[in-house]
């Protein structure tokens, strides 16, 4: 899924991010639910099974990774194309940890 088509559609999925902490505290994207890569099986429980889950990282490699493994488990899952780079290359708005104006590291 494309970062554009994302945005526009953002009401119909559930956004999490695989980061590390780090990557999340320097920007995100508003609202997004954050559980790095490495705890994500052990987190499970915390995701919707209802919704489309779009996971995103960095460029993408992460969360392709995490959308495969979602996939096995049962869930609804897509990878954002691209990742934080696409979304901040498309001008959308990342937030800091400390609600401002985030950037990608």
């Amino acid at each position: 899924m494309q970062a554009d088509e994302f945005s526009r559609r953002r009401a119909d999925f559930h956004l999490l991010d695989v980061r590390e902490d780090d990557e999340w505290a320097a920007g995100h994207i508003d609202g997004a639910q954050h559980i790095p890569l490495g705890e994500l099986l052990a987190r499970l429980s915390e995701l919707p099974k209802e919704r489309t889950i779009v996971a995103v990282c960095r460029s993408g490699g992460r969360s392709e990774a995490a959308v495969r493994g979602l996939r096995k488990m049962g869930f609804q899952a897509e990878n954002l194309e691209g990742g934080v780079n696409a979304w901040d290359r498309a001008k959308l708005p990342l937030v800091d940890g400390s609600g401002g104006r985030g950037r990608v590291i």
